[in-house]
């Protein structure tokens, strides 16, 4: 039990910290917690989840007077989840075990908490970067660019996506749903927030020298790309509506441009070939939607992203038979040019097919229509699964 605790009661406070063999700086990140919460006069404690360290960091932690709670399963994430669990505080502050983040600023964390945020996030760029502490290709092109990408896509605002030494409520905590397991964690617990609207702030904070002793943890292409990796899985909308509306329009433009006949622009003449990319453009650009659309319906109906107002909103209104109506109505009128097109083509003889324009055109509206008919039928399976069937039951 943390000294904090034992005077003061129930913490109001709990600082995080997973641990992965981090003997040599566990204990100075413990004791700069505790000194800290003394000094501020807050009620804190300090979790260490240990997470199988071999190196006596466990002992060590005990000594230094922390809670240590043992994370069986290996990853960041998990560490993370099961010291948040064990936690007693209201308010959560995480933060690695190496001594590079300096827990006598959790005072700071804990102040903007108590002005009404949920969510407080350090912000290295901001603040002081010592020598040595971060790699140049992490400070001038990962972070940079991972904190722009989730601004992006998110609309969060903030600075420094990858800052481990953050604050939130643990009411919070439990209206997030995490779920990764590793590094990624970091990234949805801020996209999490930021969907339910959060109230969110940031501090500059001084990032330190590592003293772990030993290699990273941390492997950065690896880790780099299961943050990207995750944040394009949970924006369909940028993964896949965009690219694949973008496509659409690109080969409904080319097919419907080239449809009277060639065109010339300066020396060069699009033709029919052009006209069957434009085609091809079409039919995978609403491939690609309709992935996006089967994405977001079962993101939602499995809870892991619940708050898509908008989705709510077409969900409750569209149904099965608008869709198959649909389809079946440009599948009806692709097939309907095509049997023109055969007419025409038998009337002459069977000779030379000079319809092709037609027959590309045509053929386009009916894969589409066919392609509306199984993916509406493929939307409805997946809204079943969690009572989001889509127009006929209620969403719950």
């Amino acid at each position: 039990m943390g000294e904090a605790e034992a005077n003061s009661g129930k913490p109001e406070v709990s600082v995080v910290i997973p641990c992965l063999n981090e003997a040599q700086s566990i204990g100075t990140c413990i004791d700069k917690a505790l000194g800290a919460f003394r000094a501020a006069g807050i009620a804190g404690e300090v979790v260490v989840a240990d997470n199988g360290s071999s190196d006596g960091s466990r002992e060590i932690a005990e000594r230094h007077c922390a809670r240590v709670v043992q994370a069986a399963e290996r990853g960041y994430g998990n560490a993370l989840r099961k010291g948040i669990e064990a936690a007693c505080g209201q308010f959560i502050i995480m933060g690695d075990a190496d001594d590079s983040y300096d827990f006598s600023e959790a005072p700071r964390f804990v102040a903007k908490w108590r002005e009404g945020y949920e969510l407080v996030m350090g912000n290295r760029l901001r603040g002081e970067i010592k020598d040595g502490a971060m790699p140049w290709h992490h400070r001038y092109i990962g972070t940079p660019v991972m904190s722009a990408i989730i601004n992006l896509f998110f609309g969060v605002g903030i600075g420094d996506v990858n800052c481990g030494l953050r604050g939130f409520s643990k009411d919070l905590y439990g209206r997030l749903d995490l779920r990764t397991t590793g590094m990624e964690f970091a990234s949805e617990l801020v996209i999490k927030a930021a969907k339910i609207h959060a109230k969110l702030t940031e501090i500059p904070i001084t990032y330190w020298a590592d003293r772990r002793g030993r290699p990273p943890h941390l492997r950065s292409f690896r880790d780099g790309w299961r943050h990207l990796r995750f944040m394009l899985l949970y924006a369909p909308n940028w993964l896949f509506l965009l690219p694949g509306a973008f496509l659409v329009l690109l080969g409904l433009a080319l097919v419907c441009w080239l449809l009277p006949g060639p065109r010339q622009i300066g020396p060069t003449v699009l033709d029919v070939h052009t006209m069957l990319f434009g085609m091809m453009f079409t039919l995978l650009g609403a491939q690609i939607v309709f992935i996006g659309l089967f994405a977001k319906v079962f993101s939602y109906a499995e809870r892991f992203s619940p708050h898509q107002r908008s989705l709510e909103r077409w969900l409750k209104h569209v149904r099965l038979e608008e869709g198959l109506i649909a389809g079946s109505s440009l599948a009806l009128l692709g097939a309907g040019g095509a049997v023109w097109v055969f007419w025409k083509w038998a009337s002459s003889g069977f000779g030379p097919l000079h319809q092709m324009r037609a027959v590309i055109f045509f053929s386009l509206w009916f894969f589409l229509g066919v392609q509306v008919i199984f993916s509406s039928f493929f939307l409805s399976m997946l809204g079943i699964s969690r009572g989001t069937y889509i127009g006929d039951y209620e969403i719950r």
